[in-house]
């Protein structure tokens, strides 16, 4: 068999018992150099590798160590043409692709989880986490998703919420709460997510790897072709909200953070501050 590993810089992928291990390795310090820029291209790229893998039948998403996945506190990867590309649409394929694959996804959430992160979480089709653990969508958050002491995601500006929370928030969460966490980037607790259905289950972490080895044992009971084509006809409702907002939401974080840099705003005189 190949390594399933081979190409890959920013993941490391086991297969064992039909099922397939994506574990993201931690980013935090490389999307400023553009080493970074790659990583939804990747998840991307696995997603649909492990889709054509007729040994792999489920698939369990992972971070390193005691991180699910969070972005750099500041950013400098933007205003490179081919970086900017390279992260837009690396994320546009591991969204859609998680739209549209027919093996179902448990994310396996064993730390924090911020920005794509959180999106990502809320793409598969099982979420258990930690109970600890912090979940959050950083674009708006203005310098206050501050977790464990250190601010999560820009502390200098407001974007846009394009790599996906915009298109999974809402299917997720009470729209107001969706809302909420999007415009405001309220953090919530996996326990407090599993209260109002996000989670699947929130488990202290000496019962992570239980639980979320039952819930892959018991899928790889059911019928193969039964679970793919039930899991096509769900997520019909992702696709059609991936279709309807996906592109808006992307294009305007990329003219949103273009609008904001220094040069942008001398020449707008105060507007987008705190006045339209």
């Amino acid at each position: 068999m190949s390594d399933p590993n081979a190409g890959y810089t920013l993941l490391d992928i086991s297969i064992e018992n039909q099922i397939a291990t994506v574990q993201m390795l931690r980013i935090e310090n490389r999307l400023r150099d553009g080493r970074g820029a790659h990583r939804g291209a990747q998840i991307a790229r696995a997603l649909t590798e492990l889709r054509d893998n007729r040994d792999v039948r489920v698939i369990i998403l992972t971070g390193k160590d005691d991180v699910f996945t969070i972005p750099p506190s500041t950013y400098g990867h933007h205003g490179n043409p081919g970086n900017d590309w390279d992260i837009t649409m690396g994320c546009t394929r591991a969204l859609e692709t998680m739209c549209t694959i027919e093996k179902p996804i448990i994310a396996k959430v064993n730390g924090h989880a911020v920005g794509f992160g959180a999106s990502l979480i809320m793409g598969c089709d099982f979420v258990i986490a930690r109970e600890d653990v912090i979940i959050a969508d950083h674009h708006m958050g203005c310098g206050e998703v501050v977790i464990d002491g250190q601010v999560r995601g820009s502390a200098e500006t407001c974007m846009v919420t394009g790599d996906g929370g915009s298109v999974f928030a809402p299917l997720k969460m009470p729209f107001n709460i969706a809302k909420e966490y999007l415009l405001l980037a309220r953090q919530f607790t996996a326990k407090e997510l599993q209260e109002i259905g996000v989670v699947n289950y929130a488990v202290p972490a000496d019962q992570l790897d239980a639980k979320t080895q039952e819930i892959a044992d018991r899928l790889l009971k059911r019928n193969a072709y039964a679970l793919a084509m039930n899991k096509r006809v769900l997520n019909k409702y992702a696709m059609q909200n991936f279709n309807l907002v996906h592109d808006a939401a992307i294009g305007y974080e990329v003219l949103n953070f273009y609008m904001q840099t220094p040069q942008a705003r001398a020449l707008g005189q105060g507007r987008g501050e705190d006045r339209l």
